[in-house]
């Protein structure tokens, strides 16, 4: 069975984000083996210089790339390519098609994804041109993951 993961830097602070993100864990779960990771998020200063964000950023894309292991990844950020959900479906079917077993979907902080992440991914995902909360953003993700494998089982979910 196909593993995913969700990658990601912080924690969801609001349970109903939490409950969000079980939900569609918990529907997945017939679909794959998903899971979230979460990597803890380097503390920074009020102001940070541009410096401390990129050491930050270096840090926690060091950590992210020992979790993902040898997984195919998936780095979220705003210059990655804009997918339909029906793309986003396609891309991981083909995945599957092509062997790949596991992959991991990645969220960065605040401040974004360190570029050693972002070169090693397979595709840079872009959600959209607008900004979102990175909580909001994850369970976004959630769903679209779900969706893409409801789309890729014929089912009503996706109209």
């Amino acid at each position: 069975m196909l593993k995913v993961r969700i990658l990601c830097v912080g924690k969801l602070k609001e349970a109903y984000w939490r409950n969000a993100c079980d939900e569609y864990a918990k529907r997945l779960s017939a679909f794959c083996r998903f899971s979230i990771q979460e990597i803890p998020e380097t503390r920074l200063p009020e102001n940070p210089s541009q410096a401390l964000i990129e050491a930050a950023l270096r840090e926690e894309g060091k950590k992210l790339l020992e979790a993902a292991g040898d997984d195919i990844l998936f780095p979220l950020c705003i210059e990655g390519t804009k997918l339909t959900s029906e793309q986003l479906s396609e891309t991981i079917q083909e995945s599957a098609v092509y062997g790949e077993s596991a992959l991991s979907f990645v969220i960065g902080s605040s401040y974004g994804l360190h570029e050693e992440v972002k070169r090693k991914g397979k595709k840079r995902i872009s959600m959209s041109a607008m900004t979102f909360p990175h909580q909001l953003a994850r369970v976004m993700l959630c769903e679209q993951i779900y969706r893409a494998f409801q789309i890729a089982a014929h089912t009503r979910y996706h109209k």
